[in-house]
């Protein structure tokens, strides 16, 4: 059964001075893209997590959400004196055991003790030792430091709360580096052997970019039966600060070319399940005439299946063509 099409021809008039002023574009088939989609979240390439090593009371915040800071910088303070304390302890500790290494030493050159008693003690000695070291070395870390020059995703813990060893404390990214990572069924990983690359969409954004690079992970999940593919973003100005990473996306990967109609989407003017553009015809009249569309096919283009042939003049400003519109029909 054949589809019938309505087209919509509101008016036909000419527009004097108004066509004349309003942008339009030619319709033409030519080659884009042929893809298949599949959503997506973006990662950092570069990402660290800092946890406490230390217990106490967080005394010190300077990091939040968003901020950007350098490698090295203080973040955070925990309160240090049970750290402090500790580091006391190992330290009398370590005097005792010398000492008494120091007396098994002499007491074996009068033939009183054993090597091997001397040998106990100087065990001792080494684990007392290597308790002050680690001691100290808790102390250091009631200071939280960021590890690598990046942006705070999320801090963890506020202030006044305990910090405990292995908690999260803040999780930081590098923003230059940025990848997708996109699930695809089992069924479409013959097809990523022959991709020829891909475009990534950020829908919220408006945007598209070329990937810089894609890579299939080896493995598929027994549970979901889909592969993990990750998807280099490259550093595009206009996209900095404004891909975070979680965000959604949805990655096209090209798998060939084909010649389709193509009209830009802001050409479109939508009435609820109507899709239409205005059209500019001879002796400049306008119509607005309904099409049938197809998918997205680049950035900011959609095919056009049905309602428009090659070398109309598509108007790229339908608020204001129908405002002329309106117009003349008065």
């Amino acid at each position: 059964m054949k589809t019938k099409y309505l087209f919509l021809l509101w008016a036909a008039l000419p527009m004097a001075g108004w066509a004349e002023s309003l942008a339009t574009v030619t319709a033409q088939p030519h080659d884009v893209a042929l893809t298949f989609p599949a959503e997506a979240l973006v990662e950092a390439v570069q990402q660290a997590t800092v946890a406490a090593q230390v217990p106490g009371r967080i005394i010190e915040v300077r990091a939040d959400a968003g901020q950007t800071v350098k490698k090295g910088e203080l973040l955070m303070r925990i309160d240090a004196r049970e750290a402090a304390e500790a580091v006391r302890g190992a330290e009398a500790r370590y005097i005792d055991a010398k000492a008494a290494y120091d007396r098994s030493r002499s007491l074996m050159q009068q033939k009183f003790v054993s090597q091997a008693a001397v040998d106990k003690a100087r065990a001792e000695l080494d684990a007392a030792a290597a308790n002050r070291s680690a001691a100290a070395a808790g102390q250091s870390h009631a200071a939280i430091v960021a590890p690598i020059t990046g942006v705070v995703a999320r801090r963890h813990a506020e202030l006044g709360e305990m910090a405990a060893p292995g908690r999260a404390l803040f999780t930081l990214y590098e923003p230059g580096g940025l990848r997708v990572t996109a699930s695809v069924p089992q069924y479409r990983l013959s097809e990523m052997r022959a991709i020829r690359g891909a475009k990534v969409e950020f829908p919220e954004l408006g945007k598209w970019v070329d990937a810089a690079g894609v890579t299939v992970l080896p493995t598929v999940d027994v549970a979901t039966h889909v592969s993990q593919v990750r998807v280099n973003l490259p550093a595009r100005p206009d996209i900095a600060g404004l891909v975070t990473p979680g965000m959604f996306a949805r990655v096209h990967f090209v798998v060939g070319t084909a010649s389709k109609l193509t009209v830009p989407a802001k050409a479109v003017v939508r009435r609820g399940e109507v899709a239409a553009v205005y059209v500019q015809g001879a002796g400049d009249r306008l119509a607005l005439r309904q099409v049938r569309l197809g998918e997205a096919v680049g950035e900011g283009e959609v095919e056009v299946l049905a309602g428009l042939a090659a070398g109309e003049k598509v108007v790229l400003e339908p608020t204001r063509a129908g405002i002329a519109l309106k117009s003349a029909g008065k």
